[in-house]
């Protein structure tokens, strides 16, 4: 599990977060071993206490449709899923086949893959493809990050007036601090966050959950 933590937090605290959080099962243990065999690109997967409070708000805002964009190996799709009330439905997008089948059996071994529409294709067509009305209850950005600002766009007019955005990785473990750099994400993820606090249509409130969470809502 190493690099899943939050990168401020040392080994001793994470563990203590780890251990008054909910623990995780034989479905999610697999998936973290299967994915950290995977090698550096492990460290894209949300830790369980990510993952955890992931389910907490979707459990709260019970949508009837949530969109994942950028799914990975699935650990915060299984989340989602998971506490999703009766006759909800989560639509993942991604382009990668390689890391979604190792989601897509996953999400098997857990029993929720009814409940789970892949779309194998550039985010923004598939959310451009969506209905016009404010339908979308709950959205998770995790995906590349120059394209975050787009696909917020394309979510924010479909949100319903109580749907909640959720957007990984906004401080970008501190970076977003570098005034003078060139780093495409960097900048990508100064300007999302610059963005979203200027934009009056919602409110927001950056939280240092993981490697930044930012949660958004229609005003």
């Amino acid at each position: 599990m190493a690099g899943h933590r939050s990168f401020f937090l040392d080994e001793d605290l994470d563990a203590y977060v780890q251990a008054h959080s909910p623990p995780v099962d034989d479905v999610q243990r697999s998936l973290i071993e299967e994915t950290d065999s995977l090698g550096p690109v492990a460290r894209m997967q949300v830790a369980p206490d990510q993952a955890a409070f992931l389910a907490l708000l979707v459990a709260a805002v019970r949508p009837k449709f949530a969109v994942e964009v950028g799914t990975f190996t699935g650990f915060s799709s299984l989340a989602i899923a998971r506490a999703l009330p009766e006759g909800g439905r989560l639509l993942c997008c991604d382009i990668s086949t390689e890391w979604t089948d190792i989601a897509r059996r996953h999400w098997s071994m857990a029993g929720v893959d009814d409940r789970i529409d892949l779309v194998i294709a550039p985010a923004i067509e598939t959310l451009q493809a969506l209905p016009d009305a404010r339908h979308v209850d709950f959205a998770f950005l995790d995906a590349d990050k120059a394209g975050y600002l787009a696909y917020y766009e394309e979510l924010v007019p479909r949100m319903s007036p109580h749907g909640i955005i959720a957007v990984d990785n906004v401080l970008w473990s501190g970076r977003v601090l570098d005034a003078g750099t060139e780093d495409t994400d960097t900048v990508a993820l100064q300007e999302f966050n610059d963005h979203v606090m200027a934009d009056d249509r919602v409110t927001s409130v950056l939280l240092s959950v993981g490697d930044g969470v930012n949660l958004i809502r229609p005003a």
